[in-house]
């Protein structure tokens, strides 16, 4: 496993330097390196590695929440708040709804089987936009309008919203009595406890920080080491009630900064230099998820399809930001931001063949099809698209 990490240090930081000298993000390079090195072409990683590349990717994307929560000023939360709930679920709805009206004019399967395939690839990745974002708050690009700490939150919500569908999919499709009515009803309480429990874990960091004085490189590894407590909370309690770790991680930090802005900054800093390492982890792993030979058999059907579901999320995305402050140029920017795929279609996109959906090979096909399609695709257009539409204050 050491030679395994060694490696992926090693090509992370060589395929994020090459990509960005050719003025494309470096997160591009890390995607590819992973898929190079993956199981599918070169398997030059350790077995061992790649089979704890979920808990690895689960503590690199709780670090970036970590810094994404202590950006996050409560006056700007509060001048997006209505605006993040939208994005959090309208986009999605838009590309599921439209995945599964069109997936059955490409493929053999059912509408039940055409619906879940929508879900299984509507997701935004936060794991790709938490760090664009959290860039653009450091040069404070869009910050004026809150325009990042709006896509962090929204991309947050649209998560859980995703997963929750999926798994109501997936429990009708098995025989179930799983309503979908039901399961929605679970995104606001599962939302509402996480926020809560972060809050309280927060508050608890915070008093801790204040008696003890801890030196501020133990305090980022406490808040990181209390976070990972709480996803695996999160996975214990889900047969009886269902929390949101990732919107209660972000609460964390949150909460830290609304209690004291010093403590906050100062973890965050912290965090940004373990980042370095975490990034690099995160994405060489999600790309060492990808099988290009089943993203293969999806052909041109599946991109049509793919391309079909962003572009409804597009229209969704803009339709929740009407009636706002945001410009034409911002809105697009909103848009072209809640292009990239990644996490949740590696984590869930085999999930449908392995409860025996007929049409589970094509559902991964087109799920990992679309993490190729859209992740390098939606980081060069954020980069470039932030660049130019946001103002920078």
């Amino acid at each position: 496993m050491a030679i395994g990490l060694a490696l992926i240090i090693i090509l992370g930081l060589l395929s994020d330097y090459l990509f960005r000298k050719i003025r494309l993000p470096g997160i591009i390079g890390m995607l590819f390196a992973g898929i190079l090195a993956g199981p599918y072409v070169l398997n030059l990683i350790d077995p061992a590695l790649i089979t704890a590349s979920s808990d690895f990717r689960m503590i690199a994307l709780i670090v970036i929440l970590l810094r994404a929560g202590l950006a996050t000023k409560r006056e700007t939360l509060n001048r997006v708040g209505r605006r993040a709930v939208l994005m959090g679920f309208v986009p999605a709805v838009f590309e599921v709804a439209m995945i599964t009206c069109a997936a059955p004019l490409f493929f053999s399967m059912s509408v039940i089987e055409a619906a879940i395939l929508g879900a299984a690839v509507a997701s935004v990745s936060p794991a790709v936009v938490v760090p664009s974002m959290i860039k653009f708050i450091e040069n404070k690009r869009g910050a004026k309008k809150g325009i990042p700490t709006l896509l962090l939150a929204s991309s947050s919500l649209d998560n859980v919203f995703v997963i929750v569908i999926f798994s109501a999919l997936i429990g009708m499709f098995e025989g179930k009595s799983t309503s979908v009515l039901t399961k929605l009803l679970e995104i606001p309480v599962s939302i509402i406890l996480g926020i809560v429990s972060g809050v309280i874990i927060g508050f608890t960091l915070y008093k801790i920080f204040e008696r003890f004085q801890p030196r501020a490189t133990k305090k980022g590894l406490i808040v990181i080491g209390a976070a990972i407590l709480f996803t695996w909370l999160e996975k214990t309690l889900k047969p009886f009630v269902a929390v949101s770790a990732l919107s209660g991680v972000i609460a964390i930090g949150f909460i830290i900064l609304e209690k004291s802005e010093p403590i906050a900054h100062k973890i965050s800093q912290k965090l940004g230099k373990i980042w370095v390492f975490a990034e690099i982890l995160l994405f060489v792993l999600v790309g060492t998820q990808v099988n290009i030979h089943v993203a293969w058999n999806a052909g041109l059907q599946g991109a049509a399809v793919i391309f079909l579901g962003l572009t409804a999320r597009g229209i969704g995305s803009y339709v929740s930001l009407s009636g706002t402050d945001l410009n034409f140029r911002e809105k697009i920017f909103c848009v072209v931001s809640y292009i990239p795929k990644a996490t949740v279609q590696a984590a869930i996109g085999a999930v449908p063949l392995s409860v025996g959906v007929p049409s589970g090979e094509i559902i991964l096909a087109v799920a990992i099809l679309s993490i190729l399609f859209t992740a390098p695709l939606g980081a060069a257009a954020m980069g470039v698209a932030g660049e130019r539409f946001l103002e920078k204050g």
